[in-house]
């Protein structure tokens, strides 16, 4: 890495189903070159159409926890019988080579990344809704999942939205576009922070050169 180039950040989002997490992410990665989505590994099985390394590293339940004991996952959780978690090495080349990586992670795997030993490059936000009324007129306009799904979503967005205050970021996502200026703003600020700037150093010594030269 060039003494000019910053680390990359670790970009959390997190936020209830239905908030606009996943919204947001995509229209970040869209527009930004410099941010890639972090490819999670998983041990469930390859669906029709997914590629290997693009949507997911598909692994064997024993590949997939020999990586845990190795500690090669910034995280990891099971969910309804499968692994699923986040290889640390390419987060770390990512990272080392400037680029920012972005996580779309519930507070626990948030929690467990803030824990790691690239804690420091961490940026987390959490997305709110403006009302719960309209976090569940949200999930069934999506048309995706049944009554008794939705249903379930809801019952678990209390919990989420109860770890909000670990977060370095809340934005409330009344609108879409707003929302995303917003987290573009926490982005652009993180970046030019004073200790993420690596060769801010020696430029203030080559001005305090120039001044030298004056006298």
């Amino acid at each position: 890495m060039s003494v000019n180039t910053r680390l990359g950040l670790l970009i959390i989002i997190s936020s209830p189903s239905g908030a606009g997490k996943s919204t947001l992410a995509k229209r970040l990665l869209a527009d930004d070159d410099n941010i890639s989505f972090s490819v999670s590994a998983t041990t469930r099985p390859m669906r029709p159409g997914e590629v290997e390394g693009k949507d997911y590293y598909f692994k064997s339940r024993n590949e997939f926890l020999a990586m845990v004991d190795a500690d090669q996952m910034l995280e990891h959780a099971e969910v309804f019988g499968n692994f699923y978690g986040s290889p640390l090495g390419p987060v770390q080349d990512a990272i080392e080579g400037g680029c920012d990586v972005l996580f779309d992670v519930d507070w626990q795997g948030g929690q467990q990344i803030r824990a790691s030993n690239l804690r420091e490059n961490v940026v987390s936000v959490f997305i709110l809704p403006p009302s719960i009324a309209e976090l569940e007129a949200r999930l069934n306009a999506r048309g995706q999942d049944t009554a008794q799904v939705v249903a379930g979503r809801m019952a678990k967005s209390r919990d989420e939205i109860s770890h909000w205050a670990e977060y370095d970021y809340v934005l409330v996502n009344e609108d879409l576009d707003t929302c995303e200026e917003q987290l573009r703003a926490v982005i652009t600020a993180e970046r030019l922070r004073r200790d993420r700037q690596p060769g801010l150093m020696a430029r203030v010594r080559a001005l305090n050169t120039e001044f030298e030269d004056m006298t």
